[in-house]
């Protein structure tokens, strides 16, 4: 599978590497341009390679898009038509900026992105870990200490790729439900940032 992303910094990035360790081709982007990325792509291998955004949305299967929440209305669109896209990002005010819809409980942040991106099939995901610890803390299927990380999509498919990806990358995935539950993973919720087993996750996802 060639996995594509939109941002390449610490989420990105770090999807990537666990990308190519199960075996995938990546294809990086970011702002600056692909010549930026020359010492990522080095370190990750024959298997990946930058682009352009533009270009890296066209060549993926599934296309992560990891950039700040204020800058999702420049994600392209056409060439992600249909495609699974996962969405990373969390809103943050004093980042991003306000966002009333946001702010009062009528959209979500992976919700605007889906709305930018049309007939994308929006999938929640890393969202709620840090980044070291996506890159650390991956354990076999079966074992009792296994984290879990919280999904929500639309579309089943969609969902169940995702959730292959996590499984491969060695993590559970617990299904949050429709993209519009990502809320219940978001900041300041019970299930954004500890470390939870699949059972635990269902309970802090209940709490939300």
């Amino acid at each position: 599978m060639v996995i594509a992303f939109i941002g390449s910094g610490n989420i990105g990035g770090t999807v990537a590497r666990l990308a190519v360790d199960a075996g995938h081709s990546v294809v990086l982007s970011n702002s600056r341009g692909p010549e930026t990325l020359a010492g990522l792509v080095a370190e990750l291998g024959e298997n990946a390679r930058a682009a352009t955004a533009e270009e890296a949305a066209g060549a993926g299967d599934v296309v992560v898009v990891s950039v700040p929440f204020g800058a999702h209305t420049k994600v392209p669109v056409d060439p992600l038509a249909g495609k699974i896209v996962i969405d990373t990002n969390n809103y943050y005010h004093e980042r991003d900026g306000r966002y009333p819809e946001i702010d009062e409980g009528r959209q979500t942040d992976s919700g605007a992105l889906a709305d930018h991106l049309g007939t994308a099939r929006v999938v929640k995901a890393f969202n709620s870990i840090y980044y070291v610890e996506l890159g650390d803390d991956g354990l076999p299927a079966g074992d009792p200490a296994r984290r879990a990380l919280p999904i929500a999509g639309d579309d089943p498919d969609a969902k169940r790729v995702v959730a292959e990806l996590l499984d491969s990358f060695g993590f559970d995935s617990v299904d949050a439900g429709p993209l519009a539950e990502g809320r219940r993973f978001q900041r300041d919720k019970p299930a954004y940032g500890p470390r939870l087993t699949a059972g635990e996750l269902r309970e802090a996802l209940a709490k939300a």
